[in-house]
């Protein structure tokens, strides 16, 4: 039996953005996260290296945290970001 924290699968709203490149990836999570309040997950769903690199870490620098992150069976990556402050 998978023991999964709920926390994980806690998210409030979702993205997929695995049809975009760099740098309107991180342009749609940045506008997604915007709409939201602090504190709130944002679900992203990526393709592609170069979003697998800069979509955590530019949303870390803009003062929001990287929750997890989990490989998908299509190739694809979910990342799960909070919201911050800032």
């Amino acid at each position: 039996m998978e023991n999964t924290a709920p926390e994980e699968n806690l998210f409030h709203q979702a993205l997929d953005i695995t049809g975009e490149t760099c740098p309107m990836t991180f342009v749609r999570t940045r506008l997604a996260l915007d709409r939201m309040t602090e504190g709130q997950v944002l679900l992203v769903k990526l393709r592609g290296e170069e979003p697998r690199q800069n979509v955590p870490r530019t949303a870390t620098e803009q003062g929001h945290a990287v929750l997890g992150q989990r490989e998908m069976p299509d190739g694809s990556l979910q990342v799960r970001i909070r919201k911050g402050g800032g």
